[in-house]
């Protein structure tokens, strides 16, 4: 005996297979996937991400004209910047293994990954360049030597985070709301950096808002979408804490 369920929802198999003859007895359960329904999903899905990048691009240039001004950008916290950097550098990493491993998505997680590797690699590392300079401005006026000692440390120091993160992320993969705070708790060291050396406006408030918005955008649509890509479970209270934690930052 078995049956047969189909539709819009992936198509489910289950029966029993039995022999008195043999003393055996099976019990089948299987899922089909329907990948045309899955592909729709995951175009939709890069389509976002696209477009998301693209408004966090105008928004970045944005701010780095707000802070080209003076010494305005030592006002700006590295780590900030810094952390969603490495945000961006693993965002970019895992859309582009996903093209890698599913060929028929390549070309749109490529475009998806493209974006987010233009914004951590030219916009966020010359920004972090830009906030380094602005503090340590003798470093750039000593000779090449000098300079390139500086820029030598700021490196380090990124791609050591970036390292870090992901011993980080592989030793606490067991705890993924703990890392998911974390990582989306990057606006509170810019907001202790001004409150230590009492800043006022840093950033563009059309910047922090729609930083936090589209940043919130992937994980809003992995933790509280049902009918996700990711065929993951929806966890509304953890998507609600998220943004609620981003909002009480902003």
């Amino acid at each position: 005996c078995g049956g047969v369920e189909g539709g819009k929802d992936p198509v489910s198999v289950w029966g029993n297979v039995t022999s008195q003859e043999c003393g055996v007895e099976m019990s089948l359960n299987t899922t089909a996937m329907r990948f045309d329904v899955y592909y729709t999903k995951a175009v939709h899905y890069t389509l976002m991400v696209t477009a998301a990048s693209f408004v966090q691009v105008l928004l970045l240039v944005h701010q780095i004209e707000y802070t080209n001004v003076g010494n305005s950008a030592s006002r700006v916290s590295l780590l900030t910047i810094g952390q969603q950097a490495v945000m961006d550098s693993y965002l970019c990493l895992v859309h582009m293994t996903t093209g890698m491993v599913v060929e028929a998505l390549f070309n749109a997680f490529a475009t998806a990954a493209f974006f987010e590797f233009m914004i951590f690699s030219i916009f966020e590392m010359r920004y972090l360049l830009v906030i380094w300079k602005a503090r340590r401005p003798l470093g750039f006026q000593e000779g090449w030597d000098t300079m390139r000692r500086e820029l030598s440390m700021l490196y380090s120091r990124f791609y050591g985070c970036l390292l870090g993160g992901i011993v980080v992320i592989y030793q606490m993969q067991k705890y993924p709301a703990v890392l998911l705070f974390i990582a989306y708790s990057y606006w509170v060291p810019q907001i202790y950096h001004s409150a230590q050396y009492d800043h006022r406006r840093p950033l563009l408030k059309r910047y922090v808002l729609g930083m936090s918005l589209t940043r919130l955008l992937v994980s809003l649509y992995a933790l509280a979408c049902p009918r996700n890509f990711f065929h993951t479970e929806p966890a509304y209270l953890l998507a609600a804490g998220l943004t609620g934690g981003g909002l009480l930052q902003v």
